[in-house]
């Protein structure tokens, strides 16, 4: 029976006591999980480097740690190591919050679906000239959720008022896609609409309390 094994003060976890030399001989039979196993040790690396404090708190001990682990191995067995290691990279370039394993899920599906993060996909959709649907979009994602935003609305407002919306609906686009959904493809048009008048201050407050209220944010 393989059990934790100590060396001087530190405690090797199950996840990683195959790398110590002490390893059955199904461990090492399996390649496969071997990789994964490695790369899941890579993952709680860098969650480690990118929210110390966090991570300390949610694994203060290494039994805490070691199941942790072992969850986490078991969630994230429909993806590759390559893709466990870019899903934690990209949590820590998204958000300054330790990732749960739904969302680190949501994460390492995000790459295999080319999707780019939250903020590069709103820089696009403001940056995009018109006519939108006429535009080259790194996902169609990317589109769908700035149309559902209003565009008037994103090129209207600041980014500290507009991207919570943008967001949100990205977010909303983003899981029916990995739920199977297929997004279409903007329908290009032929001739672009004349441009509509700016929006008034108070209109602007106005559309995005709308906004707000129907997102709950």
């Amino acid at each position: 029976m393989a059990n934790k094994t100590t060396t001087g003060n530190q405690v090797i976890s199950a996840p990683e006591i195959h790398q110590s030399g002490t390893s059955s001989q199904t461990q090492t039979g399996n390649p496969e999980l071997e990789a994964r196993k490695r790369a899941l040790n890579e993952v709680f690396g860098l969650l480690k480097l990118g929210y110390h404090n966090q991570f300390n708190a949610a694994f203060p001990d290494v039994q805490t740690l070691n199941h942790a682990k072992r969850l986490w191995l078991e969630s994230l067995a429909g993806f590759s190591p390559e893709e466990m290691v870019a899903g934690a990279k990209r949590a820590i370039k998204q958000s300054e919050y330790l990732p749960t394993v739904h969302k680190m899920l949501q994460l390492c599906a995000e790459g295999d679906h080319g999707l780019p993060d939250p903020r590069a996909a709103y820089r696009e959709a403001c940056n995009a000239p018109s006519p939108k649907a006429n535009q080259k979009w790194s996902h169609p994602a990317v589109y769908h959720a700035g149309r559902a935003s209003d565009w008037f609305f994103l090129a209207n407002n600041p980014e500290s008022s507009a991207y919570p919306v943008f967001a949100s609906h990205y977010k909303k686009i983003c899981e029916r896609l990995m739920a199977g959904e297929n997004l279409p493809a903007p329908q290009q048009v032929q001739l672009e609409h004349q441009p509509a008048q700016p929006l008034s201050k108070a209109e602007n407050a106005k559309k995005l309390a709308e906004l707000r209220a129907q997102l709950k944010i």
